[in-house]
């Protein structure tokens, strides 16, 4: 069993910052990449950013040069630095995890977190 547990979400002006937590756990042997997504109210799920393992990240066009993600491979928590927020970024983000739970490769998957909450308004 996988869980992926988000937090950090809330209410901030425009123009503040929010820092996202995803915390992985249960049978994980290895975490290959770990992404953000959000979707805002009558739009598609997209993809924020990832990180894999090997450490290149990868991040939507608007949010780059604001947003961060970042890994604590001992603790299985990926983050998401959010600063310079926007209105626009008003959304319900979601971690997901591609791992394996044992060594072999047949058992790599994607985990979802339940999502967590992001209002940026005055």
């Amino acid at each position: 069993q996988v869980q992926l547990v988000e937090s950090g979400g809330g209410l901030v002006q425009p123009g503040g910052s929010l820092r996202l937590s995803c915390a992985a756990s249960g049978s994980i042997a290895s975490i290959y990449a770990m992404s953000w997504y959000r979707q805002a109210p009558g739009n598609q799920r997209e993809l924020v950013a990832a990180i894999t393992s090997g450490g290149p990240t990868n991040y939507a066009d608007s949010v780059k040069g604001r947003f961060t993600i970042s890994r604590d491979n001992a603790k299985n928590t990926a983050y998401l630095q959010m600063n310079s927020l926007e209105p626009e970024d008003t959304a319900v983000y979601y971690c997901n995890a591609d791992l394996s739970t044992d060594e072999y490769y047949y058992t790599r998957r994607n985990y979802w977190g339940q999502g967590t909450q992001v209002t940026v308004s005055s």
